[in-house]
């Protein structure tokens, strides 16, 4: 089932809405009944609701106090029960998951400020991947995956680079008119 991200899904100035990125990835995000997912940077909620709809138990995490409050009132409104907490990445995370879903910050700017950090990813427009990657294997469940958004925007070098030594598939492709994305299923 695929959720229509036009229902039900409050949005704020304070809070990154959900966008081409957001609506690609829940188009390119199959999600099995009972399967354990977290995702970060949950910001509306949209994809959080979208897995917790089709069957998920889902765990959603925003560095943003605004996002996770507006979380929890779109699972409300759309009768998607979930955990929804406030943690910086896995910073507050103690379980293992079947998925690891972000829409991560992939645009290679430096803005600053709370909201920014939903799109600032630096220079390179890597943003938190590295990092994550890093941790995802202690993160995962064994057959465990890791979804993220990526853009033509990002240091394809460096990109690559972060990849290497993972199994990675493309799950969907956007282009518009400045960018291409693409949701990539990472495995170890």
């Amino acid at each position: 089932m695929l959720y229509d991200p036009e229902k039900l899904i409050e949005v704020r100035d304070d809070v990154y809405p959900p966008g081409e990125d957001s609506i690609l990835l829940i188009e390119s995000l199959d999600i099995d009944h009972g399967e354990k997912v977290l995702e970060i940077g949950c910001g509306t909620g949209i994809v959080a609701i979208h897995c917790a709809k089709n069957g998920a138990t889902v765990t959603a995490v925003d560095i943003n106090p605004a996002a996770v409050e507006l979380t929890r009132r779109n699972a409300a409104a759309n009768g998607a029960y979930m955990d929804i907490r406030l943690s910086d990445l896995y910073e507050d995370i103690d379980s293992h998951y079947d998925t690891i879903v972000f829409n991560l910050p992939y645009l290679p700017v430096d803005d600053k400020g709370m909201l920014e950090k939903a799109w600032s990813g630096g220079a390179d427009g890597m943003g938190p991947l590295p990092k994550l990657l890093n941790d995802v294997r202690g993160r995962l469940l064994p057959r465990g995956r890791f979804v993220v958004v990526v853009s033509s925007l990002m240091d394809q070098d460096r990109l690559n680079d972060v990849l290497t030594g993972y199994d990675v598939k493309v799950l969907g492709e956007k282009k518009l008119f400045f960018e291409t994305l693409r949701v990539l299923d990472i495995r170890s």
